[in-house]
């Protein structure tokens, strides 16, 4: 299914939840004209969070524009050392400003411009705080044309269970990029071209493997922000990149399963409802993570379609083989460990932090809009079992931890089963 950009970022935007009964906090209405404010779920992990901004620089040519370097942001979220410092906002005031003009189109929330303060909301990762231990590294990697900040409730209680989880922007062709002098950089692709799909992918790749050496650099003493702001205190020694995962959500999963097949050094991944294919129509073409198979954990975690124009509903729309043959194909050539978990009644937007804000919106998204954009599932119960399968996944292929989620259906998550 194409996306545009903010049907990716609202997707992105969906995802924490609790593991027990979760408050997924109630919207309140701000000061007049400034929109409806959503509340963030409470963390269910461990562990406080604690987080910081990188602006890595690359010395490879920027695709989209080849006279400058590879600029990619990226969010670093661990355990950290009580819970001092400022809580970090949950976007800034460019990708909030870019999240309001896309949430307004009619395929998305179609709300009106400013309905919802998108910028006030703060997470409970506080900035700055130093480092708490020494844990696995997990990558993330948001859908196509979305924003790494529409996952932060995901990455935010991933870390809280003790990972080091780093978000990535993918610059133009994420939904907004803001770097710390306050420049936004936009999408610059053509979404009718399949050929730029090839290139989003490729730079997806390339950003990821560059993460991973600046994260090495960070783990020897060095400190390669661009602007050289302090690192967290005791960041370095928290990295153990010995043990690495990688989860994304759409083209952001296609992303994790890709770079598997390039990279070694990222021993498991999750791919969160995304097609593992680039372009479209008779120009799609399956990824090598599709013909080749990985020789590595890979989970496929996939929830229903629901046809916008049909209201229709499609169950498991991946393993509908007009929409996407690649998981069926990916099936029979993966040689590692392998499941496929279902969220029934979930949407693709049900995978992002949509999946606790929009619920929180029912003054200005009608009913008919909710249930298009996460679904049917019940959204506490949808985030409890996210963190608990995300995190339970990790600690299986990270830890060498068995919480036995992976053998068969859990009466805790009534809305989740193993399609294989």
């Amino acid at each position: 299914m194409r996306t545009t950009a903010l049907t990716v970022a609202a997707a992105v935007a969906l995802g924490s939840a609790a593991l027990g009964p979760v408050a997924l906090g109630s919207a309140t209405p701000a000061a007049a004209g400034t929109g409806v404010r959503i509340a963030m779920p409470e963390l269910t992990g461990h562990h406080a969070v604690g987080t910081a901004e990188l602006h890595l620089v690359d010395r490879r040519p920027d695709p989209w524009q080849p006279a400058r370097d590879r600029e990619v942001m990226v969010t670093v979220t661990y355990p950290a050392h009580g819970s001092g410092g400022a809580r970090a906002p949950w976007m800034t005031s460019g990708v909030a400003a870019a999240v309001d003009r896309e949430a307004a189109k009619p395929e998305l929330l179609d709300v009106p411009a400013g309905a919802v303060d998108w910028g006030s909301t703060r997470r409970h990762a506080r900035s700055g705080a130093p480092v708490l231990g020494r844990w696995p590294v997990v990558l993330f990697s948001p859908g196509f044309g979305s924003a790494r900040e529409l996952s932060a409730g995901l990455t935010d209680d991933l870390a809280s269970r003790g990972y080091v989880v780093v978000s990535m922007s993918h610059t133009h062709e994420s939904l907004a990029v803001e770097f710390p002098d306050g420049r936004v950089e936009p999408p610059m692709g053509d979404e009718d071209d399949p050929t730029w799909f090839k290139t989003a992918l490729d730079a997806r790749v390339a950003d990821t493997r560059f993460v991973l050496d600046q994260l090495g650099s960070i783990a020897r003493g060095h400190n390669p922000d661009a602007e050289r702001d302090p690192l967290p205190r005791g960041l370095g020694r928290a990295l153990d990149l010995s043990r690495v995962g990688m989860f994304g959500h759409s083209y952001g999963g296609f992303t994790a399963g890709e770079t598997m097949v390039h990279d070694r050094r990222i021993d498991a991944g999750i791919n969160v409802d995304g097609a593992m294919s680039y372009g479209f129509g008779a120009e799609r073409r399956p990824g090598e993570v599709v013909t080749r198979g990985l020789d590595r954990p890979l989970m496929l975690v996939g929830a229903d379609f629901v046809d916008p124009a049909t209201g229709g509903r499609v169950e498991h729309s991946h393993l509908t083989p007009e929409f996407d043959p690649t998981w069926a194909d990916f099936w029979v050539s993966q040689r590692g460990w392998k499941r496929d978990l279902h969220f029934d009644r979930g949407t693709h937007y049900g995978f992002t932090d949509l999946q606790f804000a929009v619920p929180q919106l029912g003054g200005v998204v009608t009913p008919e809009k909710q249930r298009e954009v996460v679904g049917e599932i019940d959204a506490t119960r949808s985030l409890a079992a996210q963190h608990e399968y995300f995190a339970g996944y990790f600690d299986l292929h990270l830890k060498g931890r068995d919480g036995r989620l992976f053998r068969g259906g859990s009466p805790q998550h009534p809305d989740v089963r193993f399609v294989a």
